[in-house]
């Protein structure tokens, strides 16, 4: 049995847009992003969050956003042989995108925003592809695009924002109907153009496969 240090992270997951070589873990100490910012804003220490790369086959552990004081991270998506995380230090109200090089192991800063451009971090997260920082607000029905352009719109009561394929959004709905016997709930894709325009709709599900692979499962 081979042994692998993960700094007490005992769960691992592939890391979405990659192959079966990385997997990621990471804890939940001030629970997600949004609670974390909640916080902050509080007055509280947020005491920064602990998240490693696990290579496979050889089970290599990589840390390239060491766990900081004020700062805290979401889960990593790959994208072209890299590796991004989104990193948000609330002392200095900065929104970080950070690299990993998934052959040189080499972190950098890919980009930074303004933590006042976003209302508030609530499903703020990276999205692929291309690589591209969201947000959503249910309650709201918002649906915003940060970077690397602007735009927003508003969705429908049961959407919920899934991923990005080029210049098309994937958002899954979902409906029910009836009740008791004739109780009936099912689920489909409805496909609009970064102005929010609905252009398709489309029967049963999409999946997002290890190798960056778009399967429709109708």
């Amino acid at each position: 049995m081979r042994v692998v240090d993960t700094n007490g992270i005992s769960n691992i997951a592939p890391v979405p847009g990659a192959t079966s070589e990385w997997y990621y873990g990471i804890d939940y100490e001030h629970g997600d992003l949004y609670e974390a910012e909640e916080l902050f804003r509080r007055g509280n220490t947020i005491k920064g969050r602990k998240l490693c790369l696990v290579h496979y086959p050889d089970g290599a552990v990589y840390e390239p956003v060491p766990k900081t004081e004020g700062h805290y991270c979401e889960e990593p998506v790959c994208y072209e042989e890299s590796i991004y995380i989104l990193n948000v230090d609330f002392p200095h109200g900065l929104i970080q995108i950070i690299r990993f090089g998934c052959r040189d192991h080499k972190t950098a800063v890919h980009a930074e925003i303004p933590l006042s451009s976003v209302k508030d971090c609530y499903n703020l997260s990276l999205q692929i592809a291309p690589l591209t920082l969201s947000r959503q607000c249910v309650g709201d029905n918002e649906f915003e695009i940060i970077w690397p352009e602007r735009t927003g719109f508003g969705m429908d009561d049961h959407d919920s924002f899934y991923l990005r394929d080029g210049n098309r959004l994937l958002f899954s709905r979902w409906h029910e109907e009836g009740e008791g016997e004739d109780y009936r709930y099912w689920e489909e894709i409805v496909v609009r153009d970064l102005e929010g325009n609905v252009v398709e709709t489309l029967p049963g599900d999409v999946k997002l496969m290890p190798n960056g692979e778009l399967w429709h499962l109708r």
